[in-house]
């Protein structure tokens, strides 16, 4: 049985995390496969957009496999190399990744979580940091990250506490973008795949680049960082394709939910 497996719908890649039988958890065997299942879609230029989800109800990924880890210790899972270490290929991927969270994603997990660009929570989700409570310090970004998602305080409280928090409050705290119903999850973040899927591919990966480089970087640091890729590249765009985008996006804006867009808004 694959551990990982990988469906196509058009540019739309689902790579789903195979072991529902011991919660998804991360053993060697599936933290290779991951990482070449998200090599695989990274090369591939068909594929626009990626879903990272766990097969089953009960979890996304309970983190890594507590077993293997009595035996082989954790220098392991701590290696930057991205054949050991999921979260480094998950973030090397070009593409934008959204994390449908079917279930848990517990404390290793819970980085493979943080490791996607947009996360969709199911009812059935729950997050929980307990690298305290078993003793070990993280290792794949999440002292570094949650911190800055949630603010300083709420990750503190979560990783302090080693408690679980619910899709609900994990939403409302800007964790996740949205909680569904289990049933509506992959559904929804297929279709949310496929809009950004309609993105011409390399302004996506462009695009994705320059919000990570300076995401990484002081507010100043990537204020200029945006000023000196966008000239360069912006000078190489005619105002005549500018003017036919602009026009395809006011009528996309026409079809959806809301209030339209106006002429303006589509700057």
């Amino acid at each position: 049985m694959s551990l990982v497996l990988v469906e196509r719908e058009g540019p739309v890649a689902t790579v789903t995390l195979n072991r529902p039988e011991a919660m998804n958890a991360l053993s060697r065997g599936l933290r290779a496969q991951l990482a070449q299942a998200m090599r695989d879609v990274d090369a591939d230029d068909t594929i626009h957009a990626v879903v990272l989800t766990g097969a089953g109800t009960r979890a996304f990924t309970a983190g890594l496999d507590l077993k293997e880890l009595g035996v082989d210790g954790l220098g392991a899972a701590n290696s930057p190399d991205p054949a050991a270490n999921p979260v480094a290929a998950i973030e090397q991927c070009r593409k934008p990744v959204i994390g449908a969270i079917n279930g848990v994603a517990i404390t290793g997990g819970f980085e493979v979580a943080l490791a996607c660009d947009v996360l969709i929570a199911s009812e059935n989700a729950r997050f929980a940091d307990t690298h305290a409570r078993v003793g070990i310090l993280p290792g794949w970004g999440l002292s570094q990250k949650l911190s800055r998602m949630i603010g300083i305080s709420r990750a503190k409280e979560l990783s302090f506490t080693g408690n679980f928090l619910d899709a609900n409050t994990a939403c409302a705290w800007g964790l996740v973008n949205r909680v569904v119903a289990a049933e509506e999850l992959i559904p929804a973040a297929k279709a949310l795949a496929a809009d950004m899927a309609g993105i011409d591919p390399q302004m996506l990966q462009a695009y994705k680049a320059l919000i990570d480089q300076g995401y990484a970087a002081s507010l100043g640091d990537g204020l200029a960082i945006e000023q000196a890729i966008s000239t360069a590249r912006n000078s190489q765009v005619s105002g005549a394709e500018v003017e036919a985008r602009r026009r395809a996006v006011i009528d996309r804006g026409r079809t959806q939910h809301g209030t339209g867009p106006t002429a303006d808004a589509a700057h």
